[in-house]
């Protein structure tokens, strides 16, 4: 079943073209990888499909319903969400507290029963940290759930981005770049993590310029540069395609 589905984006900076006519597909309970030198133009297709940024022309679809124009939260809390690169989204906030904001798209309690701690706000409050809680022993963070988001180590405040995601319910993950600055113990980790959550039942997108990481869990990868697709394939497809080795692949071997 297509999940995922982005057909003629296009999106111009200026005179900067950053997407051109790119269109993909990613199947329900798929690893779907977007890779790319830099400036090829795949954070902003994450962008794109997940309206941050509103495309020029071309149409998304999502679950059958088209989202191209819809705003960020609606799209999100559909079950579409993504992380972003950087890892200094919350500060002085407890790792727990953080992985709760996640979970406030789905908030049924009133501005009132807020204010007034209704029966039905505490409760809720409840059951969104009993739901923090599992998603932390889910990750193996349990331990850490007292502790202040900054003081965390770096590979875990990556892995608190995707704790505070997974508290938003996902049907379709899309991670940027979750492994940047990662050592190799932490991306094995990582590696491990993202196929735990398939096994949830969540699909996996992911724009990520660790090729080990990429060609190792990814059942379909996408190549985009200068911001349209040049290549999509099964990984031995890709390792073995001329054009991205020249583009992309042989830059990553010679670095």
């Amino acid at each position: 079943m297509e999940l995922l589905k982005a057909d003629g984006i296009t999106k111009r900076f200026g005179g900067l073209t950053a997407n051109k006519d790119v269109s993909l597909r990613i199947n329900q309970g798929e690893i779907v990888s977007i890779i790319g030198p830099n400036g090829a133009g795949k954070t902003t297709l994450f962008n794109l499909i997940t309206g941050v940024e509103v495309p020029d022309s071309g149409v998304v679809m999502f679950a059958d319903q088209e989202i191209t124009r819809m705003p960020s939260p609606k799209i999100a809390r559909m079950g579409l969400v993504r992380t972003f690169q950087q890892t200094k989204t919350f500060r002085d906030i407890s790792v727990i507290d953080a992985v709760v904001t996640g979970r406030h798209l789905h908030d049924k309690t009133t501005l009132l029963g807020a204010l007034f701690s209704s029966r039905s706000a505490r409760k809720e409050r409840a059951q969104s940290y009993q739901k923090a809680m599992k998603i932390l022993e889910f990750l193996d963070m349990s331990e850490r759930y007292t502790t202040k988001t900054q003081n965390l180590p770096y590979g875990e405040q990556k892995m608190l981005n995707i704790a505070i995601a997974l508290a938003a319910e996902p049907q379709l993950l899309l991670l940027d770049e979750p492994a940047a600055g990662m050592n190799p113990k932490e991306s094995l980790r990582l590696m491990e993590t993202i196929g735990r959550i398939k096994s949830l039942g969540i699909t996996v997108g992911l724009v990520e310029h660790n090729m080990r990481l990429v060609m190792k869990i990814s059942e379909k990868i996408f190549v985009l540069n200068y911001g349209e697709v040049i290549a999509e394939g099964n990984p031995e497809a890709i390792r073995n395609n001329k054009k991205v080795v020249e583009v992309y692949l042989g830059r990553q071997k010679s670095a």
